[in-house]
């Protein structure tokens, strides 16, 4: 842990962007767990880049309730997620974090059926990025598909949230409480960078 002595300032909170996984960077083909299910939402991984270079930490925070379902292990979400991150990385589009809940209170596998202040809408992964990761609340926006993402984001005091349209049955075509709703990632960052 880094000691602050006197007369020395806190190092600056960085800006995040925090993203929703399935329908947001990829498509959403309900309980994705096998890299050949896998596959980018279209702009989504430039969109990813961009953000990058604007100076955002990409971290990702995902619901995977397939876990607590009994449909795939941890070790196939784990397995998927390194091959996502190796993929965005390769394309300049670095993930600094993947924060996952596996929980769901009707869940099949008892140690996971429980509720829990991660799954969204509930803060817990956000909040625990800001605290690993010196990220600023303030800065930081949240980018997702569904009512809960925006939820969460106003739970843990996010600056903004956005919402995108997505095939998930929980998707919508309103605000749902987001400060603004576009097609998809790409779109959203567009907009955000020539507001900027």
């Amino acid at each position: 842990m880094q000691r602050i002595r006197a007369g020395q300032s806190a190092p600056a909170a960085r800006k995040a962007a925090f993203l929703d996984r399935d329908g947001v960077i990829n498509l959403d083909r309900a309980y994705v767990h096998q890299w050949d299910e896998f596959e980018f939402v279209p702009g989504a991984v430039d969109a990813m880049r961009r953000l990058r270079e604007a100076g955002y930490a990409l971290i990702v925070v995902t619901n995977q309730s397939g876990l607590a379902r009994g449909m795939y292990t941890e070790a196939q979400f784990q397995t998927l997620t390194a091959r996502m991150c190796e993929a965005l990385a390769a394309a300049g589009a670095q993930v600094e974090a993947v924060y996952h809940c596996p929980h769901h209170p009707k869940g099949k596998v008892p140690e996971l059926a429980v509720d829990c202040d991660c799954r969204k809408p509930e803060p817990g992964m956000i909040l625990r990025a800001v605290r690993e990761h010196g990220l600023s609340l303030e800065q930081s926006f949240m980018v997702g598909d569904k009512p809960s993402d925006i939820e969460a984001a106003r739970a843990a005091g996010l600056g903004r949230a956005y919402i995108v349209q997505s095939d998930n049955a929980e998707s919508t075509d309103g605000l749902a409480g987001a400060d603004a709703a576009y097609a998809d990632l790409a779109s959203c960052v567009d907009a955000l960078l020539k507001s900027a």
